[in-house]
């Protein structure tokens, strides 16, 4: 498929609109390129098309040495050759393959039929490939086609890859042996007035030389089949050894990953023990401190239990030394004769003993002394709290 022969002046435009429309195509008719890759693909075929407008972007079947087919774009056309003061075009075709632009693409002289290729060419196979140092040190994104034809243009301009010959005369037993003109490397200053090179696609040549040419073309090939081969090979174990090792480095981050987490759980741990460390020797200062106090009570009673088992007074049993503990005590004596009371008089009522207007005021009575006997033992309980943390700082800081 090509697009409608353009004037001049819209060729540009009407070219646009083409590759636009082929390289947007989805589903079966898309062309096999990259979707990442179109839009380079369209913008080397612009500028190469606004530079050299004898060659036209095309699209056609593309067959591989291997025998697959494919509907690839190309540029077909004429390249201009400088050569001894005279410019001549040079009919070539650029296949832009599958794998383009991060390949180079195919490049093939393609001979009318007044030409034939020149035999041996540094440049040019007998089948017409086209081998060039640029194609080979192909870069990708820097290489690109415009830079491509000023390179064939060039070598071609050095050794010109196709020879002009005259039409063979008919006869009665068919083809005439043909008589090639001199070739356009030869020594002569101008070229011989046959057909305009790139005025047409090129007829079997006379059944001699296309014998030969079959020759070169089958080796030619079988050459291209063992390299196509041989780059299949190595690919798919370059696949399988990248599948391998994507593999191995998904199972070596999933393990990081785990280490990571269990690493971080490790940190966690340590911090709460050092914390619960912390409080424990905070609590068994405490300890150490209160066991220090009840051994020296002890030491300093030890000697008087015999005589106070002799004489004993309940009441007189503990005698507080400071005005706190003898309100802490006081209160906590006063809370449980209470209690007892109200054991005692509720026993009373259940045996019938006590009237229940007068177990009820009795209760109310001593329920609200009792409360108040409360309330004074939490507020010295709590004031020797405070007391018994400033005496332990002060002991620390000691």
């Amino acid at each position: 498929m090509a697009p409608p022969p353009p004037s001049d002046p819209a060729k540009i435009q009407q070219i646009q609109q083409f590759l636009t429309s082929v390289l947007s195509q989805r589903g079966p008719s898309a062309l096999p390129y990259a979707e990442t890759t179109k839009w380079l693909i369209r913008q080397h075929l612009l500028t190469l098309i606004s530079s050299h407008s004898s060659l036209e972007p095309k699209t056609a079947t593309f067959t591989h040495n291997d025998g697959r087919s494919a509907i690839l774009l190309q540029a077909d056309g004429t390249i201009p050759m400088p050569f001894q003061g005279v410019s001549y075009n040079i009919p070539v075709v650029i296949w832009l393959l599958e794998s383009y632009p991060r390949d180079p693409p195919r490049v093939y002289v393609n001979p009318t039929r007044d030409m034939i290729i020149k035999r041996p060419h540094s440049n040019v196979s007998p089948s017409g490939l086209v081998s060039l140092p640029y194609l080979h040190a192909w870069v990708y994104p820097s290489s690109n086609l415009l830079d491509l034809a000023s390179q064939l243009s060039a070598a071609f301009s050095r050794d010109p890859p196709l020879y002009s010959q005259r039409r063979p005369q008919s006869s009665g037993s068919g083809y005439a042996r043909p008589s090639p003109s001199p070739s356009i490397g030869s020594g002569y200053s101008r070229p011989s007035p046959s057909p305009p090179i790139g005025s047409g696609y090129a007829r079997p040549p006379p059944p001699s030389y296309q014998q030969q040419q079959r020759t070169d073309d089958a080796a030619e090939v079988y050459k291209r089949n063992a390299i196509n081969k041989l780059v299949e090979m190595i690919h798919v174990d370059l696949v399988v050894m990248r599948s391998a090792r994507e593999a191995e480095a998904e199972g070596l981050l999933s393990l990081q990953a785990n280490l990571k987490r269990r690493e971080e759980d490790l940190n966690n741990g340590l911090q709460e023990m050092a914390r619960e460390k912390e409080t424990l020797e905070q609590e068994l200062q405490v300890i150490s401190m209160n066991t220090d106090v009840l051994d020296s009570w002890v030491r300093d009673n030890q000697g008087k239990s015999n005589s106070l088992l002799a004489d004993l007074d309940v009441d007189s049993a503990f005698v507080c030394k400071e005005t706190m503990s003898k309100q802490m005590l006081e209160c906590t004596a006063s809370d449980l004769a209470i209690e007892d009371v109200v054991y005692s008089m509720d026993k009373s009522f259940r045996d019938g003993l006590l009237p229940f207007d007068q177990y009820l005021r009795s209760v109310r009575l001593l329920s609200r002394e009792q409360f108040f006997h409360r309330a004074m033992a939490e507020k010295v309980k709590g004031m020797q709290m405070e007391a018994q943390v400033a005496s332990i700082a002060a002991r620390l800081q000691l």
